[in-house]
């Protein structure tokens, strides 16, 4: 198989910001809507309208509470990251000087000789300071730079479409039968999550899956429990 340029370029790092949202989202959607589900229909004297109330309310709950946990918590990085910007601006300017030794130092740390990595530096010093320094000294770039926007899209619209799976099974699942259908399409659901999350992201499929059905047996498991110990009257 020939591959291009363009091809060679693709790194998986540079899906990291909406993956990792995305992963996160579906994954809480599947999960946390079908624990809750199993919960309520391992629970006594309820009924199909409730479950798939239930259903319902878990996924609109917890689509806004992800959007909105992932854009405070990026929005948060992103503020360190301009305060941090900000800083290195100021320094810039009033201590030049200082700067481009603490840029050659960083490149000699990398295994540039003292000469070539203060040439190095003075070079990018002059095409784009901050740039430089925002790389190579904080470790701010285009692609791990942080997104509120973009994270929290991705991780609500991904909570709607994963906790829509586990409804849809709560729809059409009889009552009696509900937990162990809802289980076992719950775990396959989170398997296809997990091999598709591994192959976009380049890791382990194994791993990946071995990893989210473990905890999401666990969940389940433990909301089970608490439905069928202390019931629901509906």
């Amino acid at each position: 198989m020939e591959y291009t340029t363009e091809d060679l370029e693709k790194h998986y790092v540079n899906r990291s910001n909406w993956l990792r949202a995305a992963i996160l989202g579906a994954n809480d959607g599947i999960l946390s809507t079908a624990s809750i589900i199993i919960g309520v229909a391992a629970a006594s004297n309820t009924t199909s309208d409730v479950v798939v109330l239930t259903g319902v309310a878990a996924i609109v709950a917890g689509a806004l509470a992800m959007a909105a946990g992932e854009y405070v918590s990026v929005s948060s990085q992103a503020d360190i990251e301009n305060s941090d910007l900000e800083r290195e601006k100021w320094e810039l300017e009033n201590m030049p000087e200082l700067e481009l030794s603490e840029l050659a130092k960083i490149y000699q740390k990398r295994g540039l000789d003292d000469d070539l990595a203060l040439e190095v530096a003075k070079q990018l010093t002059e095409h784009n300071a901050l740039e430089a320094h925002a790389r190579d000294e904080l470790g701010i770039n285009e692609i791990t730079q942080a997104k509120p926007l973009e994270a929290a899209l991705a991780s609500g619209a991904a909570f709607v479409f994963g906790g829509a799976l586990p409804l849809l099974v709560g729809f059409l699942a009889p009552l009696d039968k509900m937990v162990y259908i809802q289980y076992i399409a719950s775990m396959i659901f989170l398997i296809v999550l997990g091999v598709t999350a591994a192959k976009m992201g380049g890791s382990s499929i194994s791993r990946a899956v071995i990893r989210i059905t473990f905890w999401g047996t666990i969940a389940m498991g433990i909301t089970a429990l608490i439905g069928s110990l202390f019931g629901v009257n509906a």
